[in-house]
């Protein structure tokens, strides 16, 4: 990774919010994020980690352009994120599917939006079917679907408009435990086969571990970095289960939770 260009530059950014008062108080300043700093490389998984509260959600909605900084800058290869791009594709908690179209339509919406004729669409369409294991599923409709086929078609959808970079907000926190484990192994083998650059938000020490080739984990009041911690393992990686066995696993995942809980290492 040390000679891939940079795809995704977080420059020294800030946000603070202003939070009303109740009937009796006045309105205050709650700083969320301070002075974060930090560079993606392309093909790169980068992920988040922290305490509630930490601004996870909110650095990766202000690199998606949806909140805007206090100071700093964003930069996608290069120049810089002032609104919402087609250069950045968001995968949410929830999928969010158009309960109305199948999931081949709700692939093809965002190419629809953009202007992309039906038949070159459909094409890209059925070709993301293919990708995220749902060739078959392209009629369904989201009620139709399991938890996790939805969040396939949610991924297969972001991906549709081939973005730079895939910024994906805790999108498999909602899974039981099975289902997102098969789904964190899915996520690298298309992230092999697409070479797309990932910022990931988690919760989930182990699903950060498995997936990242970095680790940020931020503290907390205001948001800001702790540490960076590179993740040794190489690619393709075995299954979740097999990788927690290895002793580094659980030094890393023993570093993070110390450095969540404010406990000296």
């Amino acid at each position: 990774m040390q000679s891939a260009k940079v795809k995704l530059s977080v420059e020294d950014v800030s946000k603070t919010f202003r939070v009303r008062g109740g009937r009796y108080s006045e309105d205050h300043l709650l700083p969320v994020l301070r002075h974060i700093s930090f560079d993606v490389k392309e093909g790169e998984i980068v992920s988040l980690v922290g305490e509630s509260g930490c601004g996870k959600t909110t650095l990766l909605r202000i690199v998606q352009g949806l909140v805007r900084l206090d100071a700093g800058k964003i930069r996608v290869d290069g120049e810089p994120v002032t609104a919402p791009g087609r250069d950045r594709g968001f995968v949410f908690q929830q999928a969010s599917l158009l309960p109305w179209r199948s999931a081949r339509s709700n692939i093809e919406f965002g190419l629809e939006l953009q202007g992309v004729a039906s038949g070159p669409r459909g094409d890209r369409a059925q070709a993301l079917l293919k990708l995220v294991g749902l060739e078959s599923a392209g009629e369904q409709f989201p009620h139709q679907l399991s938890g996790g086929m939805q969040q396939r078609v949610g991924l297969a959808r972001a991906l549709a408009i081939d973005p730079a970079i895939l910024l994906m907000d805790e999108p498999f926190s909602a899974l039981d435990a099975q289902t997102r484990e098969v789904l964190q192994h899915e996520l690298l083998r298309i992230q092999a086969e697409t070479g797309k650059t990932v910022l990931f938000v988690t919760h989930d020490l182990d699903e950060a571990i498995y997936l990242s080739n970095r680790v940020i984990v931020l503290g907390a009041k205001p948001g800001r970095i702790k540490k960076v911690i590179d993740i040794p393992f190489a690619s393709p990686r075995p299954e979740l289960p097999e990788l927690r066995g290895d002793p580094r696993f659980q030094s890393i995942r023993s570093e993070m939770w110390a450095l969540i809980r404010n406990i000296a290492a």
